[in-house]
């Protein structure tokens, strides 16, 4: 999918698949491409990408008709250009909960390239733009997401007043983040946890947005979520699905061969949110 069939998928109801992708391996795109995902989450909070990187990724992504959604390490609007100049399709920004930062975002996706002042005035509502500019401006966006990251107790309690902002295609819950906020870390089957994420399910929905999780703990809590009604899904990372998969056949060797199993502790010190 490119920009435009993915914000207009999710914006449908339908569900959309990805992963987030670590390794900028040029044989990465063709074979995430192969697999039929929609789009490849390209973490620049956690993930230590240089732009240069992030760029390369987004293009050889989009030549592959898989959208690129790039979550910038703060919500920061000159970090959200960069990497929309490097060609991704949308931006997530992490953990938000000020309306002023929300409203900073949707400038920088959906106002680009109008900067300064008169951005500042359009976004507070002081100015209207005229029928071209308007226009412009759309035509320039029309293909580009604003998500908002949802992960914590604070961005559940303002939910509606989030909503309420213009130009919001998806929320994506961040459920570890969001676990910790809670005050019930890790515990994704808790009355207090399964309550939040279907308040923010169900509201996003109601208004029109799409609404998802990155989650890279197995699939059962993951299918319930979607079942509730989350549809922009990203699915543990290309890290993770290697290091299981090669364990498993590892595993499997070792057990068939009569061999023991090593006792030297894995290093999972990577920890994706």
């Amino acid at each position: 999918m490119n920009g435009l069939e993915l914000k207009s998928a999710m914006r449908a109801g339908k569900r959309v698949y990805g992963t987030c992708v670590v390794s900028p391996s040029p044989l990465w795109p063709a074979m995430i491409a192969s697999t039929g995902l929609d789009f490849a989450f390209i973490d620049t909070e956690h993930i230590p990408l240089e732009r240069a990187e992030v760029a390369w990724m987004c293009q050889a992504f989009a030549g592959k008709n898989v959208a690129p959604i790039v979550r910038i390490p703060l919500p920061d609007p000159y970090e959200a250009c960069k990497v929309l100049d490097g060609g991704a399709s949308g931006v997530v920004a992490p953990y938000l909960e000020e309306i002023g930062d929300i409203q900073q975002l949707r400038g920088a996706v959906k106002y680009r390239p109008l900067k300064g002042r008169r951005l500042q005035r359009v976004l507070s509502g002081d100015e209207e733009l005229d029928g071209t500019l308007t226009e412009y401006l759309g035509n320039y966006a029309a293909d580009k997401l604003m998500i908002v990251n949802v992960e914590s107790t604070p961005a559940i309690e303002r939910l509606d007043e989030i909503l309420a902002v213009p130009d919001i295609d998806a929320l994506l819950v961040g459920p570890h983040d969001l676990s910790i906020s809670l005050g019930i870390p890790e515990q994704y089957q808790h009355p207090v946890f399964t309550k939040a994420i279907t308040t923010i399910i169900d509201k996003g929905r109601s208004a029109g947005v799409g609404v998802g999780f990155h989650y890279s703990f197995g699939i059962q809590d993951a299918v319930s979520w979607a079942k509730a009604g989350a549809n922009f899904i990203v699915h543990s990372t290309d890290y993770f699905l290697v290091r299981d998969a090669l364990r498993q056949d590892l595993g499997h060797f070792k057990e068939v061969l009569g061999e023991e199993e090593s006792d030297r502790t894995a290093d999972d010190s990577m920890v994706v949110v």
